[in-house]
């Protein structure tokens, strides 16, 4: 039943990315991951409601405390990090790095989980960073020369907390319901995008954002609480090495509908490169 959850949240997580893509268009991307939050957070607690985990909040103990939150911390950070990334960017590039966290994810779950890493896995490695390389081609999008790099840069930052909400994530869950575990690391989440909006005094775009980009935003809330639910009941019954790659399979889904949606094409070589993440995923899952 895990696996079936991981590519549920490979499913949900594509749709994020576009459904995201659509609701930064004019909109503050700050503002955009505030917005949406609210969204995750309703979801994630209805589901906590709804399945009586919420019995367990006074057995969550000061350690599952403080990983949930620092969970939550990298998790903002990411979202932050992958928002801006996709409002100045190609879709297809930033869905790209972002899954570049995989190698970092599975090496951090040996060494703090002492899971196995066999030569197959570590072939997968290589081959995902291989193919992430092929993929990052130095030619901007179409409209976005101007932004040079700034992309790359917050798309890094996002597959880099991404990496950490993984590993904290798994030991915030640890001896909790999973969907109460999520629900309580989204309140921190929403308080750190406020925060952030706040403090880059931004609070007034709030009310300017288009009614259309709204509903994008809203839907990729949606998607993004479904593939969390997913993601975290995966993680608490199978091990990070395999859950994590499973729902990187998510770039599967980007592809696709940015195809269908911007009309992004691949070039050979970027169509190479998504082959040998592709094979590399898959190369980890099996092992």
């Amino acid at each position: 039943m895990w696996l079936m959850f991981a590519v549920g949240s490979a499913l949900f997580a594509g749709l994020t990315a576009i459904l995201g893509k659509c609701g930064v268009k004019t909109a503050d991307a700050t503002v955009a991951t505030a917005l949406r939050t609210v969204v995750v957070l309703a979801f994630a607690w209805l589901m906590a409601f709804l399945t009586g985990s919420v019995g367990q909040l006074g057995e969550i103990t000061p350690r599952t405390a403080l990983f949930l939150v620092l969970s939550g911390l990298a998790t903002g950070g990411s979202w932050l990090c992958y928002f801006k990334a996709l409002q100045i960017g190609n879709v297809n590039k930033v869905a790209v790095v972002d899954k570049s966290s995989t190698p970092l994810t599975i090496l951090l779950a040996a060494l703090l989980f002492h899971e196995p890493v066999g030569p197959l896995q570590g072939v997968g490695i290589v081959l995902i960073a291989a193919g992430t390389y092929l993929m990052i081609e130095k030619k901007a999008a179409p409209g976005q020369a101007e932004q040079g790099g700034r992309w790359f840069f917050y798309a890094a930052g996002a597959a880099l907390f991404a990496s950490l909400t993984a590993i904290l994530g798994k030991v915030g869950i640890a001896g909790i319901e999973s969907n109460l575990g999520t629900a309580v690391r989204t309140v921190v989440v929403l308080a750190m995008a406020w925060l952030m909006v706040a403090v880059t005094g931004k609070s007034g775009e709030v009310r300017r954002v288009p009614r259309r980009e709204l509903g994008f935003i809203a839907l990729s809330g949606v998607a993004t609480g479904g593939s969390w639910l997913c993601y975290y009941r995966a993680l608490q019954d199978g091990p990070a090495s395999v859950v994590v790659p499973v729902d990187k399979l998510s770039i599967l889904v980007t592809v696709a509908f940015s195809y269908v949606v911007f009309h992004e094409r691949l070039s050979g070589k970027a169509a190479a490169g998504l082959a040998a993440v592709t094979a590399g995923t898959l190369l980890m899952t099996v092992a």
